[in-house]
């Protein structure tokens, strides 16, 4: 069974240095996910790839079925998650082609993206105040800068509705409250991803400063720098996977020790069989 998941953003559909792979679909409760899954091997890890938009990208970051994405990776054995995506940027020092590591994040969504697991009969309250396992970033920084890729360990990650670009006042009023990065869909899997008791780690390509310093924010320029990351994102995946191959010896893996808050003799059934591979432990 894969231990290590990773879920692809723009721009990176596949990893290239995966070995034995086969393509597996997998059904959730929560319906279909984005893709099939690529499972394969890495350095002797275990992995399982999800392309985030679909191979072909047809899938809008608020049509994303987030809780099937991660409930898949959850029932497929993976422990270990890593999400790859495009940002862009509010300060000059993170600059077109860095890649940063977030370690908070901001939601500015609407809501109407499904973030968590739970409801139908049972309520959890998940420690989020380090949304990022930091155990894992630090394994995926210090091996990007051995490997000379410029990276930013930490950053403030704002996640915007979407599908639409930043408005100029926008951009400044985000830049204004001390926000690093933005994309559209990263804080999701990192709700989810804890309450899935998983560990997670968002690896951002910056494609963009945003429209705070550039003219105008547009596809060709966001694809053009993404295209040249990508490379860097598969280097950095290929040393870091097999290093994973360590027990997992951080609080992630535990999440949900003491966030359950219903009576479990008031459970209905239906909920604990629907939620059996994340709570049943507990139950």
């Amino acid at each position: 069974m894969p231990k290590v998941g990773i879920i692809g953003g723009s721009g990176l559909y596949q990893i290239d240095a995966l070995k034995d792979i086969k393509e597996v679909a997998v059904n959730t409760p929560f319906g279909e996910p984005s893709d099939n899954f690529i499972i394969g091997s890495l350095g002797g890890v275990e992995v399982a790839f999800l392309a985030r938009h679909k191979r072909g990208h047809t899938i809008l970051p608020t049509e994303i079925n987030y809780r099937a994405n991660i409930y898949a990776m959850k029932k497929l054995g993976v422990g270990q998650l890593v999400s790859i995506s495009a940002v862009g940027s509010f300060k000059k020092e993170l600059k077109p082609l860095d890649i940063v590591l977030p370690d908070q994040f901001v939601d500015r969504t609407n809501q109407g993206r499904k973030t968590t697991f739970f409801g139908e009969g049972i309520v959890a309250h998940v420690s989020f105040s380090e949304p990022v396992c930091s155990d894992l970033r630090k394994i995926i920084c210090d091996t990007g800068k051995r490997s000379g890729i410029r990276m930013h360990d930490k950053g403030v990650y704002l996640n915007m509705e979407g599908p639409a670009f930043s408005t100029k006042a926008e951009s400044h009023l985000y830049k204004s409250w001390g926000m690093d990065i933005i994309g559209m869909t990263n804080m999701p899997e990192a709700r989810l991803a804890r309450e899935a008791e998983m560990c997670f780690a968002t690896i951002a390509l910056v494609t963009d400063y945003d429209c705070w310093y550039e003219e105008e924010v547009n596809i060709e320029m966001v694809i053009g720098n993404l295209l040249k990351n990508v490379d860097a994102a598969k280097k950095l995946i290929k040393e870091v996977v097999p290093q994973l191959k360590h027990e997992r010896k951080c609080a992630c893996q535990s999440a949900l020790k003491y966030a359950i808050v219903t009576d479990k003799k008031l459970i209905p059934e239906k909920t604990k069989e629907k939620l059996d591979i994340i709570i049943g432990k507990y139950l």
